[in-house]
């Protein structure tokens, strides 16, 4: 297994492999769950069981061999993520099989055009309803209107969560708190004859990461830790289920200090850079894309300030010119306003903050996704079983 693919087959081509006859996005480019299972050349089994791990990312895993045996030694092939790297964009990208530009699910947070505030698409606080911002149909939606079930295994927090119902909604939710305890509620799904297709979801790979870095001895011991759980699950499974461990993007570490890639500040902060400040109403994003909302009539003129402050240290685009080389996949028009007036995607080890807006905390974070990178945005696709 070594072709690369894309993140959207893996949830569409596990409901393939068990013969589930579904069709995504009809009236556009359409998709089928069998040809996405074929892309990914996953056989025809039972039933399957899809891993998501938030933020292990391709480059993170293949630098620890060591710490994960069971996952390093199983075959597994790259695939890239939608962008912007990050959980909100890719979940939706798990969940129906299509980049952000149509799912609207197009960053951390983003600027609402209905009130031209920020809006979380992890906490959701103060936004629309998540089913009218993202209408698109869920594989597992597709699978419900079939009568096939799918399940759902994550935390309690997340079983009526804003993000669960934008991009996993249709499936039902079972819960379990620690790692173990996950596994095995898990493999007491999977022993569910009626249970065609499930997910189950781990954070915490993602939490120490951003708090201690993906490089941290920390980081190590979570994935050690995440390695043992998925060998257990993999061996226990009932015959005819298919395993497959992805997760939703990568990550890099960015100093607190200067960068030692480009020399200068690693982390640009835009409440104390005039010139990344001037003619800027809003930024949205993360510090590693940020999409740059400007005031009526200021768009080329931020677009100039941007490019001639960032440097190489930045692929600084309009909006056009963003959603002209396909960041985002095909656009819908109701979204378009969501995209910046210009888009910054981070290179090397630098961030763009912006403390008028984030919480102290974020601003501390070590641990990073969002950009174009491949650390950031490959991902691994590992068949554990079946």
């Amino acid at each position: 297994m070594s072709t690369a693919g894309w993140l959207g087959d893996v949830l569409l081509g596990a409901a393939g492999a068990v013969g589930a006859d579904l069709v995504v996005d009809p009236h556009g480019h359409a998709v089928r769950a069998g040809a996405a299972a074929e892309r990914l050349e996953l056989p025809t089994v039972q039933r399957a069981c899809v891993v998501v791990v938030d933020g292990l990312g391709l480059h993170n895993l293949t630098a620890v061999p060591e710490i994960a045996p069971t996952l390093n030694a199983a075959p597994r092939r790259p695939l890239q993520s939608a962008f912007p790297s990050t959980t909100a964009t890719n979940m939706a990208a798990l969940g129906t099989g299509l980049p952000g530009g149509r799912t609207g699910m197009l960053g951390y947070t983003v600027r609402n055009p209905d009130t031209g505030r920020l809006l979380n698409l992890i906490s959701w606080k103060g936004g629309p309803e998540p089913e009218s911002w993202q209408q698109q149909p869920t594989v597992f939606e597709l699978m419900a209107e079939q009568d096939l079930l799918s399940v759902s295994v994550g935390p309690w927090a997340f079983a009526t969560s804003p993000l669960t119902r934008a991009t996993l909604r249709g499936a039902e939710y079972d819960a379990a708190e620690s790692l173990p305890d996950r596994v095995t509620r898990t493999l007491d799904v999977l022993g569910e004859p009626d249970v065609k297709l499930s997910t189950m979801y781990w954070g915490d790979v993602d939490k120490t990461g951003h708090h201690r870095g993906c490089q941290s001895p920390q980081w190590r011991e979570a994935v050690a830790h995440l390695d043992a759980e998925l060998a257990r699950l993999a061996a226990s499974v009932p015959r005819g289920t298919l395993v497959l461990v992805t997760a939703d993007h990568g990550m890099v570490d960015i100093p607190r200090g200067d960068s030692a890639e480009f020399g200068g500040a690693a982390r640009i902060d835009v409440a104390v850079n005039p010139v990344l400040a001037d003619g800027v109403t809003v930024v949205a994003g993360e510090p590693r894309i940020c999409h740059v909302h400007a005031e009526p009539g200021a768009a080329a003129e931020v677009l100039e300030a941007w490019r001639n402050e960032l440097g190489e240290r930045a692929d600084v685009r309009s909006r056009d010119e963003a959603i002209s080389a396909g960041w985002f996949g095909p656009v819908e028009d109701r979204f378009r306003p969501v995209v910046g007036d210009v888009v910054a995607a981070m290179r090397g080890d630098i961030a763009v903050v912006d403390s008028r807006t984030q919480s102290a905390e974020s601003l501390t974070l070590i641990g990073m996704h969002g950009s174009g990178t491949p650390a950031e945005r490959t991902v691994p696709l590992i068949r554990l079983a079946g």
